[in-house]
């Protein structure tokens, strides 16, 4: 590997994600395991993770996500409530092949042609726990979203993930695709991870240069957070902040007392709105 950019878009960010989840999955005292993690991340991954400032030390939001959002997933799955599950941008996501799933469940994997097809060569041979079924389309194009959405549809109730996806959107995006979901898809919950300007500005000065540099710089992080998708069919049924399911998980950042010390001296208002810099959303359709 030379010393250009390991990123060259937003697809490859999948590949640092799976270093993440490998990188935890090794650890003796592992959140969860994906065994398939370390072959999907390649040899790429770990460049990307060495290519951002302090990239080694800073896996504890994204496995926090991954962790918070498999149970999400499992609770509400095992409670029968689930005909579809609509992973949208799924990248390397591996739940599939990894969680204990019911074998009749529906999951479409959904991504680009290119990521589709490197995710089918690299998990040859394995065997998911459920209905698997990869869907190659850009979800730029209206009308193929549409008619990855209706497909969706036609097994309900649906349960959409976007997971690491909607911060690389612009605002306009993020509607059309809330509003296909809503009535195309008719998704009953869609599970997203949620940003705010606040964590935006600080991610700039980590971890931006080195993104925008591979056209995959962040944009998505409403103000009003989850009422910012109320207009387009959806409403907040559960918001999991990242910073108080690292304090639970015990995957604490460096600092995390310094920091906690200042989160409780705060304004009730000003806490409330620092530990919903960053979460996992769960949104159910009105």
């Amino acid at each position: 590997m030379d010393n250009a950019n390991p990123i060259r878009n937003v697809s490859d960010t999948a590949l640092w994600v799976a270093t993440y989840r490998a990188l935890e999955s090794e650890r003796p005292d592992a959140l969860f395991n994906d065994p398939y993690a370390r072959r999907l991340a390649g040899a790429r991954g770990p460049a990307i993770v060495a290519a951002l400032p302090d990239g080694a030390q800073t896996s504890w939001p994204l496995v926090v996500r991954t962790v918070t959002m498999d149970e999400i997933l499992l609770r509400i799955v095992r409670a029968g409530n689930v005909g579809t599950v609509l992973n949208l941008a799924a990248g390397l996501d591996a739940r599939p092949y990894r969680l204990d799933l019911p074998v009749s469940l529906r999951w479409l994997h959904v991504d680009m042609p290119e990521m589709v097809d490197y995710f089918r060569d690299a998990m040859a041979g394995e065997t998911p726990r459920c209905q698997l079924q990869s869907i190659a389309a850009d979800l730029r194009d209206p009308q193929a979203r549409r008619e990855v959405f209706a497909r969706a549809a036609e097994h309900g109730p649906v349960f959409a993930i976007t997971e690491g996806l909607l911060i690389y959107l612009e605002a306009d995006d993020v509607a059309a695709l809330a509003r296909d979901l809503h009535d195309v898809a008719q998704a009953r919950w869609w599970m997203a991870d949620l940003a705010t300007p606040r964590l935006l500005k600080l991610l700039e000065k980590r971890w931006s240069p080195t993104l925008k540099d591979g056209n995959a710089p962040f944009r998505f992080g409403p103000e009003e957070g989850t009422a910012w998708f109320a207009p387009h069919g959806w409403r907040e049924a559960e918001f999991h902040s990242t910073w108080t399911d690292a304090m639970r998980l015990n995957r604490k950042p460096r600092g995390a007392t310094f920091w906690n010390f200042l989160v409780n001296i705060s304004p009730r208002k000003q806490r409330e709105a620092q530990l919903r810099m960053s979460g996992v959303a769960l949104l159910e359709a009105t």
